[in-house]
């Protein structure tokens, strides 16, 4: 996570979404090179075995996350006790997995840009109006193309790639890029996404993550401890765990934070 990776990652947003804004007729050819004009359709799309592959990306992504995510139930729930994972993995994993994959993609760009998907544009048999990256007004309600969520949390794999010993790291970081790559063109396969989709959504999860990781580990002036995030949940949880050992009946030991 230096300096390198954000200016590649800079680079590569700049000239695509040029490249892309200029001539948007790239993405149209792009999506029919898994287009199928004598059925009309995206074959891949009806293959058990493509079908499953998307499933199990997702799996193996949420199964990284799930250490952290069972650690900060468990915190929370017991507060009096040390979180199972370490405060900055947890931290790192879960908030960059939250925003990349769920804030930034689900909530806000898929939710108010509504640019179609390649299935239902009229290039591809479908009844509306396709429409470039930068356009915000396409036919699409819900659950649009731009940009693509299930791209976002295969590149996420990224952020633990970037927890593994330095000797690792680089093979880390290649199988990571590889993974988010293979998910991503099977989403383009389906017809679910245009390219730009899948290239905005790995590059705005590097993006995420590369600050976070600054924000976390490199950066002095914000540099956060595992304690002071164990200490920061304990404080946060202590209140309700107090409430439920009152409501139950238990006698609350004087083991507060602030005892």
């Amino acid at each position: 996570m230096n300096r390198t990776g954000l200016f590649i990652a800079l680079s590569l947003a700049l000239v695509i979404g040029v490249l892309f804004g200029v001539y948007p007729e790239l993405d149209l050819k792009l999506a029919a090179l898994f287009y199928d004009s004598h059925t009309r359709s995206f074959p891949v799309k009806l293959d058990g075995y493509a079908a499953f592959a998307r499933d199990a990306a997702m799996w193996v992504a949420w199964g990284i996350a799930l250490p952290s995510i069972v650690a900060l139930v468990v915190k929370l729930i017991r507060p009096d006790r040390p979180l199972l994972v370490k405060g900055r993995t947890m931290a790192f994993l879960l908030l960059t997995l939250s925003l990349s994959a769920g804030v930034l993609t689900n909530f806000t760009f898929k939710s108010y840009w509504g640019r179609p998907r390649p299935v239902v544009v009229t290039e591809f048999g479908g009844d509306m109006q396709f429409v470039p990256w930068w356009d915000p007004r396409g036919g699409c309600g819900r659950n649009c193309s731009f940009f693509s969520g299930e791209g976002a949390t295969a590149f996420w794999t990224l952020a633990p790639a970037a927890l593994t010993p330095p000797a690792i790291r680089p093979v880390a970081y290649g199988a990571a890029v590889l993974f988010g790559i293979a998910t991503s063109v099977l989403r383009m396969a389906f017809g679910g996404h245009f390219f730009t989709d899948i290239a905005a959504a790995g590059l705005v999860t590097f993006i995420v993550i590369w600050l976070l990781h600054g924000y976390i580990y490199r950066w002095p002036s914000t540099r956060l401890t595992d304690a002071g995030i164990d200490a920061a949940l304990t404080r946060f949880a202590w209140p309700g765990y107090r409430l439920m050992r009152r409501i139950f009946g238990r006698r609350q030991p004087d083991t507060s934070p602030a005892a």
